[in-house]
């Protein structure tokens, strides 16, 4: 039988030191690894122990990292001692094969979102249009979604909600993450990589986990899946009848999460 494991990346496996959530004195911290360097400095970690499930994880199943960042964005988190036979980038809009990005997915992605919503760059204006002091940064991905990198402290009470439903009518969806505002289409979505991963692999079992709106078709589409106690999902109460919670928040809930995956795909 063969396992395929989706998982999330940003406050799912890695975090930030702003999204730790560390509590208790110094001596009973985790010891932890630094997964991510950005321009020379540290960025992304995950607990060792954590690190060491994954490696076990991906000897046991087809572990799949399953991301919003692009494909550049995604190569420098370095999980493994190995990479990953596949990976799922721009939330689906991309799919790497042993690092390679797939022109053929890639090309059919492009043709199946540009049906049914707005253009990009209406979706761009739109948001030059309505932001304020508050958008530190405006920017695109992949020329197929767009994010705003925006001061939480100083954004306007239902600034999102009124994005959320622009974007609703024309066949766009929203998710805030962090600092990060992101405008994607509708028909983007990470399921529908995996599902191809899971039809080449000929998968007969399938985990995810994830903890935005955005992760809410992957882990749907699977059997089993978890999201931590934090972020998007938890702020909004999302559930399911498949989808378990950790009982931690931050970097240690990632490590409750590879925990949780590892069992999972091992279980006869």
């Amino acid at each position: 039988m063969t396992v395929l494991v989706c998982s999330d990346l940003d406050r799912t496996l890695i975090y930030s030191t702003a999204a730790f959530a560390l509590d208790g004195p110094d001596e009973t911290m985790p010891r932890l690894l630094c997964v991510e360097f950005y321009q020379g400095a540290p960025l992304s970690y995950m607990t060792e122990a954590s690190a060491r499930t994954l490696e076990a994880l991906a000897k046991t199943a087809t572990f799949v990292p399953t991301t919003t960042r692009t494909p550049e964005q995604y190569r420098r988190v370095h999980l493994l001692e190995k990479p990953a036979p596949y990976a799922i980038c721009a939330n689906g809009g991309h799919l790497l094969v042993d690092g390679v990005d797939d022109a053929e997915w890639s090309a059919s992605v492009r043709a199946r979102v540009a049906d049914g919503c707005a253009p990009l760059a209406a979706v761009q204006e739109h948001l030059v249009q309505t932001s304020g002091d508050f958008a530190l940064k405006r920017r695109t991905a992949s020329d197929l979604f767009a994010y705003t990198v925006v001061d939480r402290a100083a954004l306007p009470p239902g600034w999102v909600d009124d994005l959320t439903a622009w974007c609703t009518e024309r066949g766009w969806r929203t998710s805030l993450q962090g600092r990060k505002v992101y405008c994607l289409p509708a028909g983007l979505t990470k399921a529908a990589a995996a599902a191809e991963i899971a039809r080449r692999t000929g998968a007969s079992t399938t985990l995810a986990a994830g903890d935005s709106l955005l992760d809410i078709d992957l882990l749907e589409a699977t059997d089993l899946s978890i999201r931590p106690a934090h972020g998007e999902l938890h702020d909004t109460g999302w559930t399911s009848l498949s989808t378990a919670v950790t009982a931690a928040r931050g970097v240690l809930a990632g490590q409750e999460i590879a925990d949780w995956l590892l069992e999972r795909a091992a279980a006869p």
